[in-house]
């Protein structure tokens, strides 16, 4: 079970899965699973701070590389549900298969059915490319983790977070240096366009450096910026090709919805904290969350104290540190309480009260 704890992010894939090829109104199956399981998991089932020692390391880099035909099949299922055609003949194999005619089913598919496909399929898009992503795209001594990683973000129409987020955010955290921390006050939804503004800008300033620093010229096949936009450019390209104009339109709504999820995602585990920019980075630099779904759920995203301590350790080596800042609850939980600025900031004012008292941190000016 320590092992296949970490496969929870493909099993809530399936649901999504089921609900395509049903049609109608199970297009809703897939939203409505995975946000309950995960939001109500972490109310239900409490936290987990186990720490193994895992020995079959096989078996965990498996379940983080299986993300990329997890997310494709995903994608190619997205796109067979807004096609005109069978897509390699998924809908008569169903009929073979089940006697179900799935082909039926998708003409009864609405305007509004697509609108909670797409929201499913952007958190599908973060659960099973961001996050993999984030931990693959640390391995930089990785070729093969950093191609599988960036291919993962390009989903996301984010393959900058692979620069920026490493050599970037990193770096700065907790400072005014780092778009991807939020000051306090600032709510989620200005966040949200500062971050990816902010981002953007210093991923392509740091590849940059990075190029002049090798003697290439920064318009070339070199910048992994500019490879990267192509990257996501080529999915469009086939989204297009699959599924003419409604593919591209529901990919591309999908994707920047995805990306939105992840600016949330830095404002929450952020929020509000505070770091000198000589200071070394410390556990109580950012919230932390054991709750027991969410981590399963992130390949212990959610032990965000430690990961920003110690950024080379992997994910199954991360502590649950308790003793560090902790959100309100489990990602998805604190995500939904982000998007209401009054009650966050309510909920979150006498944790940043205790932890101002806790470590005595001077504001940055």
């Amino acid at each position: 079970m320590q092992y296949l704890k970490f496969s929870l992010f493909n099993w809530l894939s399936l649901p999504f899965l089921l609900g395509i090829f049903l049609g109608g109104h199970w297009l809703a199956l897939g939203f409505l699973v995975l946000t309950l399981v995960i939001v109500l998991g972490d109310l239900l089932c409490g936290d987990d701070t186990s720490e193994p020692d895992y020995q079959q390391l096989w078996i965990l880099n498996a379940l983080l590389y299986s993300a990329l035909p997890a997310m494709c099949l995903v994608f190619l299922a997205m796109m067979w549900s807004l096609s005109a055609q069978d897509l390699l003949g998924l809908g008569h194999f169903i009929q073979q298969l089940t006697g179900y005619d799935a082909l039926a089913a998708r003409q009864t598919n609405t305007f509004w059915h697509y609108g909670v496909m797409c929201l499913a399929a952007a958190l599908l898009i973060s659960l099973l490319g961001t996050i993999p992503a984030h931990e693959l795209t640390h391995r930089t001594a990785d070729p093969i983790a950093m191609l599988v990683g960036r291919w993962l973000l390009a989903f996301s129409w984010d393959t900058a977070f692979a620069i920026e987020h490493v050599y970037g955010h990193h770096r700065y955290v907790a400072t005014a240096k780092d778009p991807a921390s939020a000051p306090r006050e600032r709510n989620v939804y200005q966040h949200i366009w500062r971050s990816t503004l902010g981002g953007n800008v210093s991923a392509w300033r740091i590849e940059a450096q990075r190029l002049q620093h090798k003697k290439f010229a920064v318009l070339s096949v070199h910048n992994r910026f500019i490879r990267g936009v192509v990257m996501s450019f080529s999915l469009s390209a086939v989204a297009l090709l699959l599924a003419g104009w409604q593919g591209l339109l529901a990919f591309s709504i999908s994707a920047l919805l995805a990306k939105t999820l992840l600016e949330i995602v830095n404002y929450i585990e952020h929020y509000g904290l505070q770091r000198q920019p000589n200071q070394p980075v410390r556990p109580y630099h950012s919230w932390n969350s054991n709750k027991r779904i969410s981590s399963w759920a992130s390949f212990n995203l959610t032990r965000h104290s430690h990961h920003h301590a110690k950024a080379t350790v992997p994910f199954y080596q991360l502590k649950a540190v308790p003793e560090a800042p902790q959100l309100p609850t489990g990602y998805l939980g604190s995500i939904l309480l982000a998007l209401i600025p009054p009650l966050w900031f309510h909920l979150m004012a006498p944790r940043l009260a205790a932890w101002e008292e806790q470590h005595g941190a001077q504001p940055e000016q």
